[in-house]
């Protein structure tokens, strides 16, 4: 039987003894990686919202109608945000390697962006301004003309990698990378590239994050 007070003494104990000076002192950088990162992205999506081209054609695109996914565009990302931190809390081990990775991937993410100057499909869903958390979306992930490669699709392929030895979260990850794949696609807000480009860029990420922070990998294990 489920029992929220042992629930809890069991995340506090895992916490208090995985906190030690050495794991800490590895968290930081991570944190600071992560922080230069959203640094990088942030003018990243300011270079490509001034230097936008003309549309191009996509054979996928122009036979999808446009569908109203605005729910997992905006509120589906929210929430995913908040399963994240929640899982973070569950497995405080996955912390340090989680944060680096996710920063080499918004700096490579960033990099590619920079290089892509594609206008907005003209089919592109119009999101609601209106909607609950469109204000938050909207200041931390959304930018016109990100194109190259997709984080929505990106960032939950990684954790997926990331959390493999998590079952449950593996599969839940992976999911979440197919839905908001599907979602950008329908909303045509990325072209099709972005999102089956995606998943290979994000495993080679993975990889590349293994070998660079191999002493917080192993604290996954």
């Amino acid at each position: 039987k489920f029992k929220m007070a042992d629930f809890i003494n069991k995340i506090y104990l895992r916490h208090k003894n995985f906190w030690i000076k050495d794991n800490f002192l590895s968290m930081l950088p991570g944190g600071l990686f992560l922080l230069l990162a959203l640094w990088a992205q942030g003018y990243a999506n300011n270079y490509v919202d001034y230097a936008t081209s003309t549309p191009v054609g996509d054979i996928l695109l122009d036979n999808l109608p446009t569908i109203n996914v605005g729910f997992f565009v905006v509120q589906g990302v929210l929430i995913f945000t908040l399963i994240i931190a929640f899982i973070f809390i569950i497995f405080p081990e996955f912390i340090p390697f989680a944060l680096k990775s996710l920063a080499l991937f918004i700096i490579i993410r960033s990099f590619f962006v920079i290089l892509t100057h594609l206008g907005v499909n003209p089919n592109q869903l119009t999101l609601n301004p209106e909607s609950v958390g469109f204000n938050i979306y909207n200041f931390f992930y959304s930018a016109k003309t990100d194109f190259f490669f997709s984080g929505h699709t990106g960032v939950p392929f990684l954790f997926a990698l990331i959390f493999w030895q998590k079952k449950f979260w593996r599969y839940f990850f992976f999911t979440a990378s197919f839905v908001f794949g599907a979602s950008m696609l329908l909303a045509h807000i990325h072209y099709s590239i972005d999102v089956f480009a995606a998943p290979l860029i994000t495993y080679s990420i993975f990889v590349i994050s293994k070998h660079l922070f191999k002493g917080d990998f192993k604290l996954t294990s």
